[in-house]
């Protein structure tokens, strides 16, 4: 059977590092760069679904055109690709409100430490 510890005999670390203020106020404007940059792709979600539609479009041609040598193969491939655009929209504007705000804030935040 597991007995508890009273409160008074929990150890506490010896060496617990020292945060300065600059980090503490690093990190909150680096916070505050991610709440905007999260803000600014909600509010020009049009223009995010009109960058991801152009990526789009130059990139299966340039991936079709590389793995897929054929005239016929490459024209089927490419009559797919534009099918299936509407449904990786979707996924793809839901990968990027996801994942893009943070991958932004942590590359702009690389840019200001020397």
């Amino acid at each position: 059977m597991l007995t508890k510890k009273p409160l008074s005999t929990i150890e506490m670390p010896k060496y617990l590092p020292a945060v300065s203020d600059e980090e503490i106020f690093q990190k909150a404007r680096m916070k505050d760069v991610l709440l905007l940059v999260e803000n600014l792709v909600e509010r020009e979600e049009r223009t995010v679904k009109m960058i991801i539609d152009c990526l789009y479009d130059v990139g299966s041609v340039n991936l079709i055109n590389k793995k897929f040598k054929p005239r016929f193969t490459n024209r089927l491939l490419k009559s797919i690709a534009r099918l299936s655009k509407p449904a990786f929209k979707v996924v793809a504007l839901y990968w990027f409100k996801k994942n893009c705000p943070q991958l932004i804030t942590d590359w702009l935040s690389t840019k200001v430490r020397f």
